[in-house]
């Protein structure tokens, strides 16, 4: 079975709080937070950027597991922040971490589910017998204008999950999509940040295409929610992936693992990955994980998983590189300041 064989995140220690930033633009600190249900968001230091974080993704998976890097056949790293227009970022994490030339490597591109994206296509490789291991990544410094709606959540992250076939800690099971051409969401290109149509973004946008391929999974597998002891949804925000899980007959226990967002904002293409790998640091043998990401545009990717007796075997040491949860603690506070620093919104003319 082609599955999970280890996986990786790196969140930035530095943190903005949502009323700080609603302090700036005079926003209402409760009503943006209670509306949103985010505290505060996860922001990249001056020298991060996104191929510093699926660099450092793709080191704590192997961290985890020995993986012979002529094995890596291929590596998918995906985001809309890629520090180059024309320039990959894969080819960078590949250098970093050792792996061989003669690998397949690209950059993906489908708003906050390029990630998964890149799962699927290391999954059909793996499987046909083209390549014994590739990595997929989502990675973003999420970007949102000043004073807009996407700044109070638009965070910095990103996940990196090795593929891989036999002794793999989670099984993937299925994978199915649901795609159409829905333009809730876009950048054009020179364009410093995305533009957003508002509600529009929920509605066909999220919640159409999230339960699209959910429902697609259920009739593909025969399941149901009571099938699953997780759920992890993306997570643009803490209120659509509670509202979709609940209009899908989830659990707020099955997806409490997962729901990062609260306290680390919208990693974009890294945010339903992270979530899945909240939900890994707790699993056991036999848990079974439903996945749904959603990337605007608009699309989403379902996985059903089912996590084997090796993420408890010695071949797989999970404490050899931080949770999601060690990640999230002790951090640094900024003001608005050092965060538009930060974030490249101000910069020092010479």
């Amino acid at each position: 079975m082609v599955g999970i064989y280890s996986y990786g995140v790196y969140i930035p220690r530095y943190r903005i709080k949502v009323p700080e930033i609603a302090r700036v633009w005079g926003g209402n600190a409760d009503d943006i937070t209670r509306g949103l249900g985010v505290f505060e968001k996860s922001v990249p230091d001056l020298d991060e950027d996104t191929a510093t974080i699926a660099v450092e993704a793709a080191r704590a998976a192997l961290r985890r597991r020995t993986i012979d890097p002529e094995a890596i056949g291929a590596i998918y790293v995906g985001s809309e922040s890629h520090p180059y227009a024309v320039k990959p970022t894969a080819c960078t994490v590949g250098e970093a971490i050792g792996a061989t030339p003669n690998m397949t490597a690209a950059d993906y591109e489908f708003a906050c589910k390029a990630g998964t994206a890149g799962l699927q296509t290391c999954m059909g490789l793996v499987r046909s017998g083209m390549i014994p291991f590739g990595i997929a990544i989502g990675a973003d410094v999420a970007q949102g204008a000043p004073g807009d709606a996407l700044e109070y959540t638009a965070a910095a992250g990103g996940a990196a999950f090795v593929i891989g076939e036999g002794e793999t800690i989670a099984d993937i099971n299925q994978t199915c999509s649901y795609t159409t051409d829905t333009p809730d969401f876009w950048r054009r290109e020179g364009q410093s940040y995305p533009r957003h149509g508002g509600r529009f973004t929920g509605d066909p946008g999220y919640f159409k295409h999230v339960q699209g391929a959910a429902r697609l999974m259920f009739d593909a597998v025969g399941t149901s929610p009571n099938d699953y002891d997780y759920a992890v949804f993306h997570q643009p925000n803490a209120k659509f992936p509670q509202r979709v899980a609940k209009a899908l007959g989830f659990t707020q226990e099955q997806i409490r693992p997962g729901l990062v967002v609260p306290r680390l904002g919208n990693t974009y293409s890294g945010a339903s990955m992270i979530g899945l790998a909240a939900t890994l640091d707790v699993a056991k043998p036999g848990d079974r994980i439903f996945v749904t990401s959603f990337g605007s545009g608009a699309g989403s990717d379902a996985f059903d998983i089912t996590v084997t007796d090796a993420i408890g075997s010695g071949a797989f040491d999970r404490a050899a590189a931080p949770t999601v949860e060690q990640l999230l603690a002790n951090p640094i506070y900024l003001d608005y300041a050092l965060y538009a620093k930060h974030k490249g919104k101000i910069v020092m003319q010479r």
